[in-house]
């Protein structure tokens, strides 16, 4: 079993370190967050609280012409469907204008919902923990400190099994393309999920799917090729029908399982 260490990601006090800062962007996408922060506050005016990028591009690890522009927007109020249509329209601008970055995800939310108890430990933890604040006042000083609890693993990733019968439908009529996100999106996933694991026992953070698959072997070794893989693919995915069954017939029954019998399930939302 991985001993216990000083693990990444932790405070002296054993508390969760924000990831990303603005000064690690590299020189390739500075232009691509700046067009964004210009961008946003005319989108949405008054009604934008704040906006944060999180993934690679704050992280310093993203790669020219195949890394996406993350973005999480906080609204004073609920967000609408036309709210959703501008963000979609604004992430194709960008997305054409700046050939460096291969796609813009953006994620809408209400403030109250984003601060309220029921996402504490899920939404609450990404926004102050994983995003980097980009425009209006950081939502983090409002949330509490966070640990790599059981609590917080439980809150994160303990839905794998009602996400489950989704992503089979999403598998029976994927076409090749669709194939090739669905093993992206889908390795990352269960790579994450599982390192969240054993993140109460690992005792720290990382973003990294290769370092996640390593913490995750030092405690299920039998499972271990099976992640190292599933890393490989979140990064560079295969349009494979056979690694999107092995994802939904063994690898995410088994995690599901096993994260409910450790963690528990996910408490449900509104």
């Amino acid at each position: 079993m991985a001993d216990i260490a000083v693990r990444p990601g932790l405070d002296a006090q054993g508390f969760l370190t924000r990831e990303g800062a603005l000064t690690r962007v590299q020189p390739p996408f500075r232009p691509v967050v700046a067009a964004a922060r210009e961008r946003l506050p005319a989108l949405f005016g008054a009604r934008l609280h704040s906006a944060y990028v999180y993934g690679s591009i704050p992280r310093g690890t993203a790669r020219v012409g195949r890394s996406d522009l993350d973005l999480l927007l906080a609204l004073r109020d609920e967000p609408t469907d036309a709210d959703r249509d501008a963000v979609r329209d604004l992430g194709e601008v960008l997305d054409e204008r700046f050939p460096q970055i291969d796609g813009v995800g953006t994620l809408l939310f209400g403030r109250e919902r984003l601060l309220s108890a029921a996402e504490r430990h899920d939404l609450g933890w990404f926004v102050a923990c994983l995003c980097t604040p980009l425009y209006g006042d950081d939502l983090a000083a409002r949330l509490p400190r966070y640990r790599p609890d059981s609590r917080l693993a439980r809150e994160t990733n303990g839905d794998l099994a009602a996400l489950l019968p989704g992503w089979r439908e999403r598998i029976a009529c994927a076409g090749e393309a669709e194939r090739l996100r669905c093993v992206r999106f889908m390795s990352r996933h269960l790579v994450r999920t599982a390192f969240t694991l054993v993140m109460p026992r690992w005792q720290g953070w990382t973003s990294d799917l290769h370092a996640m698959a390593e913490a995750f072997a030092g405690y299920y070794p039998e499972r271990a090729e099976q992640l190292r893989t599933a890393a490989r693919y979140g990064y560079d995915p295969v349009a494979d029908p056979d690694v999107l069954r092995a994802y939904v017939d063994d690898l995410g029954p088994w995690l599901a399982r096993e994260y409910t019998r450790v963690h528990g399930t996910k408490g449900t939302r509104a």
